[in-house]
């Protein structure tokens, strides 16, 4: 058993103490009599496990790969994407997952859903992912998508290896409508989507929208078909970004549908500003959806990294912290109601998309994952970009790291 004191949960103002036993969180109140080992937390905050909803592992660090993507577009992204996957080996993908499974999960992340290309005959990455998904279940959990990143219908025989995908074990149902050959076929994956989960119990989440064209209107038909079979709160439409230049009169009418169905988003701030509005003059528009709006409505939001080093975005991290900071800017929400629960957009909210409720969160009776960070509340960690301390999964350490200290050179810093 181990016993962390002086543990400053968030929203609370007093700290309090943790027992975890067998993996579990056996007790949380201000004080606690045990006899076993204690850990001063030294009333740093502590909150549940970063996580990151809408990632691409089997892309990660392949930005320089083939040739570069140089309008810096989505659609050429996928282009020279299409160009390389054909000398993907398992191997191959499975190192370059893990390296980045370890970049996320050094900045706390302890919880990944991870997009995965099965428009490619040998379905390569998904057998990679399978396999990885299995290696790291101890330390970080995995979600898998389907994900037909040359369009199901655009894609030959995209509908059969999206089946075939179910079979085989992903956990979620993926699509990218907006990149079918005509709106015709892109309704017609919304459809098969739908279908799909129904037919194999699925989560869902699709690349709906992201485009600036504000004719792409594929969340409608999605949040309508689940609306209709009720399992909005099963899925996620990620990106949305039309949504975010659509006429107000259009959004107001689908927010009342949206919350209806209670289905997810995932904004990806980082990746959304640096891909779109690429055909822009002035105004430029940001990329990303109705993040406040949507937050207003009591409509689940949350942000992602999406990419680390790949043809679409060259850089990334997996830091959760640093993918808040950028969505509460773009989005923004920096006022101080709104960073009250902002850590919520980079944990709780991600868990809620991913359907991990009943085991994820700081309560008695679940599993002992949670993070502590280099800050003592809220506003500080969000206006440092505080750093994680420590990362606890199942009452073990993932890792522990020294506070950041700055020496003192000069007597300036001593007044």
């Amino acid at each position: 058993m181990k016993k962390f004191i002086n543990v400053r949960r968030k929203g609370c103002k007093t700290p309090v103490e943790i027992l975890v036993k067998d993996g579990m969180f056996e007790k949380i109140a201000p004080k606690i009599e045990a006899e076993c080992e204690i850990i001063d937390l030294e009333g740093n905050i502590v909150i549940p496990p970063y996580v990151d909803p809408h990632m691409h592992l089997d892309y990660v660090y392949t930005a320089n790969l083939g040739t570069q993507n140089g309008s810096g577009t989505l659609f050429e992204g996928i282009q020279r994407w299409s160009e390389q996957k054909e000398h993907l080996s398992i191997e191959e993908v499975k190192s370059r997952a893990i390296r980045g499974i370890q970049s996320e999960m050094k900045h706390g992340v302890q919880y990944i859903r991870t997009h995965v290309d099965v428009t490619e005959p040998n379905l390569t990455a998904l057998k990679a992912l399978l396999e990885v998904k299995e290696e790291v279940k101890d330390v970080v959990e995995l979600q898998l998508v389907a994900f037909p990143q040359e369009g199901i219908y655009a894609y030959p025989r995209g509908d059969e290896l999206m089946e075939e995908a179910m079979k085989m074990g992903a956990d979620c149902v993926g699509g990218i409508p907006h990149y079918e050959l005509a709106r015709e076929f892109g309704e017609k994956s919304i459809h098969k989507i739908v279908e799909l989960a129904v037919k194999y119990d699925r989560l869902i989440d699709v690349h709906c929208d992201e485009t600036d064209d504000v004719q792409s209107r594929f969340l409608e038909l999605l949040n309508a078909l689940v609306l209709i079979e009720g399992i909005g709160n099963k899925t996620t439409a990620s990106h949305t970004c039309s949504f975010g230049s659509a006429d107000n009169s259009y959004a107001y009418r689908m927010m009342k549908l949206l919350k209806r169905s209670g289905i997810n988003f995932v904004s990806c701030p980082t990746e959304n500003i640096f891909l779109q509005g690429r055909q822009d003059t002035y105004p430029k528009r940001r990329g990303i959806t109705r993040v406040k709006e949507l937050h207003e409505e009591g409509i689940n939001v949350c942000f992602a990294q999406d990419s680390m080093s790949d043809p679409w975005y060259p850089l990334g991290t997996g830091s959760m912290i640093h993918i808040l900071d950028h969505g509460l800017h773009i989005a923004q929400m920096i006022s101080p109601e709104n960073i009250e629960n902002a850590l919520d957009f980079v944990t709780i909210n991600g868990a809620k998309a991913m359907n991990l409720e009943h085991t994820y969160g700081i309560e008695e009776g679940k599993d002992a994952n949670f993070i502590v960070l280099d800050a003592k509340n809220e506003f500080d960690a969000i206006a440092q970009r505080a750093g994680t301390l420590m990362s606890i999964h199942r009452g073990e350490y993932l890792f522990e790291m020294e506070p950041a200290k700055m020496k003192q050179q000069n007597s300036i810093f001593m007044r």
